[in-house]
């Protein structure tokens, strides 16, 4: 608490007191180690050289925050949804720790703008607002502990930018099914799909299912949805056996 103090008056007359401000307002809380949370901001494309030669970014911090952040979820699941069962749970927090998700909730909470990188934003890494999210919960596991990180999960997160009972709700479909698969596994997958002229040029749908340079599944249908539906279909029968 006394750092927290300390710092506040010290970054009050520093450059990087909109940085530590900032923080603040994600936070919740006061920091104890500002490093740690620069660190957490920092893409691998803006990695800071030590003289020994080893770089510093976020990557290691993304690793650590990535367990932790499951840790959580896992808890917060199983004490908030007494009497459901194992399935329900796993794919809710399949869904909250998704990429997509994650993205989606590190830009609502400012995360952004927090980033240092040195690439053109048209040539980022994919999922770069997840990654410094999960980056963030890590440094704040090292900071304060697991318990203000469960905190800063479900009242930083959780009450203020993430619906869970649209999440719960969500139809399980064969897409759905596919990438709560994929995040579970540590897998991209990507849909490529294509319209192509059909019989009676009605147009029809082709879509490959891909993991890195292997087509899992092609599905066709009158839409593109419908196509991804059966791509994941096929997809879901192949890694099932």
């Amino acid at each position: 608490m006394l750092r927290g103090i300390f710092n506040t008056v010290y970054f009050l007359f520093h450059k990087d007191r909109d940085f530590f401000f900032n923080l603040i307002r994600i936070l919740g809380f006061f920091p104890s180690h500002i490093s740690l949370y620069r660190t957490a901001f920092t893409h691998k494309s803006a990695s800071v050289t030590l003289s020994n030669g080893d770089k510093i970014n976020n990557e290691r911090l993304e690793f650590l925050g990535d367990a932790v952040l499951g840790a959580i979820v896992a808890e917060f699941l199983f004490r908030k949804y007494e009497g459901y069962d194992e399935g329900f749970m796993t794919k809710l927090r399949a869904r909250i720790v998704k990429r997509k998700q994650l993205d989606a909730t590190a830009i609502k909470m400012g995360i952004p703008t927090m980033i240092t990188s040195a690439s053109h934003p048209a040539n980022t890494a994919k999922h770069l607002y997840g990654n410094a999210l999960e980056a963030l919960i890590g440094a704040i596991y090292i900071d304060r502990g697991f318990s203000i990180a469960k905190k800063f999960f479900r009242k930083r997160m959780v009450q203020k930018h993430i619906d869970l009972s649209k999440l719960a709700d969500k139809d399980s479909d064969y897409k759905s099914q596919i990438i709560e698969w994929a995040q579970k596994n540590k897998q991209d997958i990507v849909f490529e799909s294509l319209e192509e002229s059909g019989k009676g040029r009605v147009p029809q749908f082709i879509s490959n299912l891909m993991l890195e340079e292997e087509v899992l599944g092609t599905g066709k249908g009158q839409s593109k949805k419908e196509a991804e539906q059966q791509a994941a279909k096929i997809a879901l029968k192949g890694i099932s056996k």
